[in-house]
């Protein structure tokens, strides 16, 4: 696998484990009230999530292959 894409996801652990490292409770009261949200809106909002991060990936690729 990719060494940019290991990296990725190493960073991606980082910033999510910041939530429950430093602020448990609040972390556990966003989890609790995002499992009563309906399915379709947590699809809309991972695809979403999906979008942004290609976005991003695609606009720091272009970016440093030029």
């Amino acid at each position: 696998m990719n060494t940019t894409i290991l990296m990725a996801l190493a960073l991606v652990l980082v910033l999510e484990g910041l939530g429950p490292m430093l602020l448990p409770r609040i972390w556990r009261r966003m989890i609790l009230s995002m499992a009563q949200l309906p399915d379709k809106l947590l699809h809309r909002f991972g695809g979403g999530l999906v979008v942004a991060g290609v976005v991003i990936y695609y606009m720091l690729s272009a970016h440093s292959g030029s």
